[in-house]
């Protein structure tokens, strides 16, 4: 059995204030921006479920951001922070100086709002990421599921995973037509789940579809992002009924059922 070293590697953040070069729509439930500028020089994303936290204009248009103390971010007495979100970069192409970001379209919140009315021109800070997660290229296969806020995370994973790897891969997405190509080298079977108008938090057809689900041979990782109750579940289910080991289980909660969260 092969030790399948996973590690942690730490990154120092800092805030890039980007431009957005172009935005356009990928499916229906999902808007692509792409940013770039000469902040962007130095920016490393080794991962593929590496997070950046992405900072938006304040009602005043400003961008008022944190200095990050030993306490934790401390932003600046009597002016509105501008409000954050961590998302997945879907691919940072250094030679082209460009910055990937696909945002998932839900009808409200500060992060979906902006990347709908996003044009060429208008400014996005990005600090990050803060450290990444590095999973061991020697596994026999890799079973990634989530819904769709995972499909960045999801896709850069397949993109980077070498010819002898297998991939199961579940994803969760509102309708048929957000479905997205997943390019890669290795042996990959996906299985697409439409919720068709179903409440992505009460959902439970990843969880259905768990029930007749076949372990692949070998040494299998295993990529779990999705609502953060469905995730923990998810994570039981793996670690108990399949006796996964913990650390051959990744599973991270991307969003939380109440509202404001989702975004």
């Amino acid at each position: 059995m092969s030790l399948h070293e996973n590690r942690r590697i730490s990154l120092t953040p800092r805030f890039r204030q980007l431009q957005v070069l172009r935005s356009e729509r990928l499916t229906p439930h999902m808007q692509r921006v792409v940013l770039g500028g000469d902040a962007l020089e130095g920016f490393d994303s080794p991962g593929p479920d590496d997070h950046v936290k992405l900072f938006f204009p304040n009602a005043q248009g400003a961008f008022v951001l944190p200095e990050l103390t030993a306490q934790g971010p401390r932003y600046p007495d009597g002016l509105a922070p501008s409000p954050s979100r961590d998302y997945t970069p879907r691919l940072h192409d250094a030679a082209a100086g460009e910055l990937v970001l696909d945002f998932v379209l839900h009808g409200h919140g500060v992060a979906s709002g902006w990347a709908l009315r996003a044009q060429p021109g208008d400014a996005l800070v990005v600090a990050g990421p803060r450290g990444s997660y590095q999973v061991a290229d020697d596994y026999d296969a890799y079973v990634l599921i989530g819904d769709e806020t995972a499909l960045p995370a999801i896709a850069r994973r397949l993109a980077e995973l070498p010819e002898h790897a297998q991939a199961e891969v579940l994803i969760e997405i509102p309708e048929e037509a957000d479905r997205q190509p997943l390019p890669s080298a290795a042996q990959v079977r996906v299985s697409w789940l439409e919720r068709n108008g179903v409440d992505a938090a009460s959902s439970t057809l990843l969880e259905d579809a768990l029930v007749d689900f076949e372990v692949p041979d070998g040494d299998a990782y295993y990529w779990i992002a999705l609502e953060s109750r469905r995730a923990r579940a998810m994570r039981q289910f793996f670690a108990g009924h399949l006796q996964v080991p913990a650390d051959w289980i990744r599973a991270t909660g991307y969003w939380k059922a109440h509202p404001g969260d989702a975004d």
